[in-house]
């Protein structure tokens, strides 16, 4: 009996860039202006893992003469990616501040280097593509697997808690949105692709 490859049980590494920006090839290294989330990627999230989320609204027909529906109208759809960040660098942090920029004032003559994150965000909300990959797939061995999200913002609350022997988390969401350069609408809500094969030698 070969062995169940289909049952997979792996943490995923996130990585953000900036709209528009070329998604790997599912066997290459992630390169170019893709910023891991995290200063260790999974090993800087808490063991409940990543959460992919496909949610819809669906409006039921059900006629006068009948007590079951007949048929079905999709009203809205979404896809919510969601993780706890043990990462409370600004680095990190920025991402649930509306991607606001970290300054960073080096060291001097009697005063400490520092950086610092605003935290007003405004009217208008950061927008970034959003790369999720595991080293695992579901059909064998030393191949990968990733979701790939073009166009979406955080859309999370964090609430970091600051206690004794507890590390503080950021808990992300992310709401995917319409890329509205994608050349259909299929294409514009992001995908998942999964390798089955390796590379011809």
């Amino acid at each position: 009996m070969p062995e169940p490859f289909e049952i997979i049980a792996a943490p995923f590494t996130a990585w953000y860039a900036p709209l528009g920006e070329d998604f790997p090839e599912i066997n290459a290294a992630v390169a170019g202006n893709w910023v891991k989330i995290g200063a260790n990627g999974d090993e800087s999230m808490n063991e409940d893992g990543v959460t992919i989320q496909h949610s819809q609204e669906v409006n039921k027909i059900r006629p006068l003469g009948s007590t079951v529906p007949i048929k079905a109208f999709r009203t809205a759809e979404d896809l919510l990616i969601s993780f706890t960040l043990w990462d409370v660098t600004e680095e990190a942090y920025r991402l649930a501040v509306n991607s606001n920029a970290v300054t960073t004032v080096a060291a001097g003559s009697g005063t400490p280097g520092k950086k610092t994150l605003q935290f007003y965000q405004g009217e208008q909300v950061a927008t970034m593509a959003l790369l999720l990959r595991a080293e695992v797939s579901p059909y064998g061995d030393g191949m990968n697997m990733q979701y790939e999200v073009p166009y979406c913002f955080m859309s999370g609350n964090p609430e970091p808690v600051f206690a004794k022997g507890e590390p503080a988390g950021l808990a992300f969401e992310f709401t995917a949105l319409r890329d509205p350069d994608a050349g259909s609408k299929a294409a514009s809500f992001g995908r998942l692709v999964t390798q089955h094969q390796l590379p011809l030698a």
